[in-house]
């Protein structure tokens, strides 16, 4: 494994690869391994050894970091001035079944967002900028540590979720927010998946600011908070913010929820533990043998998605985003077909198959195929940035979506 810790070795290393057009493998911690398709590569380039940050002035609520900088690393700095990442990136070692530290740089590569993206936005939407080597070995450095309403191309965006495919990332400039100084879940007991999906719409319509609401039907509600959740399946809507205001809308939302169920409370540190085990997909840790699907769809259509593929398949599901991120685990196949046809026919999405054997990984595209245009676009920007087709070769391999 190559780990560079400056640059300029970074670039040097580049350049000579693609000089005799070698593959490398561009990990950070290597936590997410396993993610994408197979990748053959003839050497590994980490960027674990570029660690440290750069600058953080918490009054601006911005922060550099080079990439290999460990993630606990970012989040114990933020701690001390009570911030963090909106986008809550989640930790990936335990459905994943891998070690090691995730690094910043990681987490923008992925694109890594948890429960709060759908209100809070993605880890790319905290993205402000960004210093990468490409493949030609040339170092580039796009965006800056402000937010800014420019034209042109942002490569900041193109790299974030591009999982190493572009280019290797150095270092990352990006905005933190203020922590929460309180936070509450209402916790509603027995609904079922569609009775579910409208109670977190409704409860998003009102002015009581929502900042996660997810669904745990009864097969997984007992793998959250040590089966400590009342019976029955289990909707949760969280609320953040000032302590009064916290008080003030959590009475609000309960006056309704009063009508529509059970409900209980939680505060503190043990809705922080519970929304930590939504991120984190706690109910599907530990059994790697099974595949394991991240579904996006329109938040109303997931429970009907979830409720025709159980109609042909073995399937356990949970919900996230309002409904709108259903992560799906399959019992024995993965049956990739069976499920992107009905997203398809629900209206679009994508699903991204997050974890399966080799066995599975060598003849199931991991991500969504794309419509012949947006291929075509991909490939062209990949092309640029990495001429010589040495990133990550195959990881976002191109599919195109058949037509129906």
């Amino acid at each position: 494994m190559l780990t560079p810790y400056a640059e300029t070795q970074v670039a040097d290393i580049i350049r000579d690869y693609a000089d005799r057009k070698a593959a490398l493998k561009i990990i950070g911690g290597n936590t997410r391994s396993g993610f994408g398709n197979a990748v053959a590569a003839d050497e590994t380039l980490s960027s674990r050894a570029m660690s440290g940050i750069v600058a953080y002035n918490p009054a601006e609520m911005v922060m550099t970091a080079k990439a290999g900088t460990p993630l606990a690393t970012v989040e114990a700095a933020l701690a001390q001035n009570r911030q963090m990442m909106a986008f809550e990136p989640m930790d990936h070692r335990p459905i994943m079944a891998t070690e090691g530290e995730p690094t910043i740089g990681g987490v923008f590569a992925a694109n890594v967002s948890g429960p709060r993206r759908y209100v809070a936005g993605a880890a790319r939407d905290s993205l402000l900028g960004i210093r990468f080597v490409n493949g030609s070995g040339e170092i580039i450095k796009a965006g800056g540590r402000v937010m800014k309403n420019v034209t042109g191309l942002d490569l900041s965006k193109f790299l974030a979720g591009s999982f190493g495919t572009l280019g290797f990332l150095t270092e990352v400039t990006f905005r933190v927010l203020p922590k929460p100084a309180a936070e509450k879940t209402v916790i509603v007991s027995g609904l079922d998946d569609d009775a579910a999906t409208r109670i977190m719409a409704a409860a998003m319509a009102m002015s009581v600011e929502v900042s996660g609401a997810a669904h745990l039907p009864e097969s997984v509600r007992s793998r959250f908070i040590d089966g400590a959740l009342p019976e029955g399946p289990a909707t949760i809507l969280r609320l953040e913010g000032l302590a009064a205001s916290v008080e003030a809308r959590a009475a609000k939302l309960l006056s309704v929820m009063d009508r529509v169920g059970p409900w209980a409370l939680l505060e503190g540190e043990e809705s922080g533990f519970l929304w930590r085990q939504v991120r984190d997909v706690a109910p599907y840790a530990g059994q790697g043998a099974k595949p394991l699907w991240k579904v996006s769809v329109a938040p109303a259509e997931g429970h009907r998605l979830v409720a025709a593929l159980r109609m042909e398949a073995g399937i356990d599901a949970f919900y996230d985003w309002q409904g709108g991120l259903v992560w799906m685990q399959m019992e024995a196949d993965p049956e990739a077909d069976l499920l992107r046809g009905a997203i398809r026919a629900l209206g679009g999405g994508h699903a991204t198959l997050l974890r399966a054997s080799d066995a599975v990984r060598a003849t199931v595209a991991a991500f969504e195929p794309r419509p012949p245009a947006e291929a075509l676009l991909s490939e062209r920007i990949r092309e640029k940035l990495d001429p010589a087709g040495i990133f990550n070769p195959g990881k976002m391999a191109v599919t195109i979506e058949r037509a129906v």
